[in-house]
């Protein structure tokens, strides 16, 4: 697992290395700038001979101060960079001051811009090799408004590369969110460890490509000041999962038992199950009321179905689920009183592992306050518009803050929860939240989540419910990274998905 840290958490981290470790607070400045320009001389093919100037925009605080660590050491690397400053230079104070200082020592010149004088950031961007900001860092909490509003959209009008120091000026660090305008980066170069808002949908769109510099302190120091969140690796995935015992048989691997689909949406049943066999699920059964089984015996060839009793369907269901490990309930399984009746018996009542999903998230909608005294273990997985039903606001809200609605959720619920979208969070109580890493655009196809859904109940089967998912995610994110490694970024079908869940996990290996 990788770290990442929230505003709070790196404050604590540079104060920690500064009183308990001795490292001065310049040093750590003079650091990340210093690792900050040997990425960027590597990115924009900076060399000895190369022709074109670098761009360095830097406001009053300590972001500012990297912008001119950044610069001096380009500058010594025999290169021109060219720096701006959106404020008097008697504001600076602090390692800005200090490094204001001495990029004007080493022979370096400043140019102080006013609300009048942004035609001269205009001009300079002809011929630039690329453009610098470092205007706000990660303290930023406010709204970017007037001149510096101003003379972020002219860095997005920069024709060329645009880099970042530590995150987007203008982007929130711990949300993601834009705070008015933001800086749209190519390259992001990020201190230390990677940032909360770096790894929501939103920041992970301004930041491009996302480059992490050491600044002189051991990760030893987070087991100080502690931290709330982490990125899943290859390794995280491969060590939970394991290799498949030589005497397995399909009793042993697994089963899984799915609820879902209803007339007009049985594919969704089709998909789910299809998912927890490509996941490795020896036997899997779907259960569904009468006229839902007819049509499945019609389609199903590895999987079994079994009929749910619309007569006394809480006994029927019991029945049929005594013997299986995990369930997947909810896709495509409606919403009138029966289905309610089948969610309600199965998530609250059978003491198994279930993997809530779709309808049955939606059913629980203003019923929250039952899911914490459900028989067995929960894992819910929501995409933003079914979490808002769950927690309350829209689906812009949950956007908004992923990290902090998805605590709100596992507080509420008592369960697992996994909120999906674009960088995969995976929480549990008195856990670290789990950040996916991988994902196309490709998985934004109808039955996408279905599949994760069965890969997950698979999953449930052998491993807890917080593993489980993470690992879910992560093998559905790299199976949609393998269908679109060709250039693909559409048109690929859930039931592919599915198929290519074993390919994914075996080239992990």
């Amino acid at each position: 697992m990788i770290p990442v840290l929230s505003r709070s958490e790196m404050r604590s981290f540079d104060a920690h290395a500064s009183s308990a470790c001795g490292v001065p607070s310049l040093l750590l400045m003079e650091n990340a700038g210093r690792g900050a320009a040997e990425v960027i001389a590597a990115e924009l093919g900076l060399s000895k001979g190369v022709k074109g100037h670098v761009v360095i925009v830097c406001g009053a605080g300590n972001n500012g101060g990297d912008g001119f660590v950044v610069a001096r050491r380009l500058l010594t690397l025999g290169f021109e960079p060219r720096v701006f400053l959106l404020v008097k230079a008697e504001r600076l104070s602090g390692d800005a001051l200090v490094n204001h200082q001495a990029f004007l020592g080493v022979g370096g010149q400043v140019t102080e811009l006013g609300p009048q004088q942004l035609n001269l950031l205009h001009a300079a961007f002809e011929g630039a090799r690329g453009v610098v900001d470092a205007v706000f860092g990660t303290g930023l909490d406010r709204e970017v408004t007037g001149f510096l509003r101003y003379a972020i959209e002219f860095i997005n009008g920069a024709p060329g590369p645009r880099i970042a120091l530590d995150i987007p000026s203008g982007i929130d660090a711990d949300t993601g969110a834009v705070l008015g305008v933001a800086v749209r980066a190519d390259i992001t170069v990020t201190f230390a460890h990677r940032k909360l808002g770096l790894l929501t949908p939103s920041g992970a769109l301004h930041a491009g490509k996302v480059h992490v510099v050491d600044i002189g302190v051991p990760d030893t120091s987070l087991t100080h000041i502690g931290y709330g969140a982490e990125i899943v690796e290859a390794s995280d995935v491969t060590s939970a999962l394991g290799t498949r015992s030589v005497t397995a048989h399909k009793g042993s691997a697994g089963r899984v038992a799915v609820i879902a689909g209803s007339p007009g949406k049985i594919g969704a049943a089709l998909l789910v199950a299809r998912g927890a066999l490509r996941a490795g699920a020896g036997l899997v059964t779907i259960l569904a009321l009468p006229e839902t089984a007819r049509v499945l015996d019609q389609r199903v060839l590895e999987m079994m179905t079994a009929r749910i009793d619309p007569e006394n369907i809480e006994a029927s269901l019991d029945e049929h689920l005594k013997n299986t490990d995990a369930i997947a309930i909810g896709p495509g399984l409606g919403l009138d009183e029966s289905a309610w009746r089948i969610v309600e018996h199965t998530v609250l009542r059978v003491p198994k592992t279930k993997v809530v999903d779709a309808d049955a998230l939606t059913l629980f909608a203003g019923r929250t306050d039952l899911l914490p005294n459900a028989a067995g273990d929960l894992i819910l997985t929501p995409h933003s518009g079914e979490m808002a039903r769950l927690v309350g606001g829209s689906a812009a809200d949950v956007e908004a803050d992923r990290f902090g609605v998805l605590r709100r959720a596992v507080a509420l619920t008592g369960a697992v929860v996994l909120l999906k979208g674009s960088r995969t969070l995976v929480g549990a109580r008195a856990e670290r939240v789990a950040v996916n890493p991988t994902g196309s655009r490709v998985l934004a196809t109808g039955g996408s989540g279905d599949v994760l859904s069965g890969v997950l109940a698979s999953y449930c089967t052998a491993l807890d419910p917080r593993r489980a998912a993470l690992a879910a995610a992560y093998i559905h994110g790299l199976a949609g990274e393998r269908l679109a490694a060709s250039g693909v970024d559409r048109g690929i079908l859930a039931h592919e998905i599915a198929d290519e869940i074993p390919l994914a996990l075996a080239s992990l290996r």
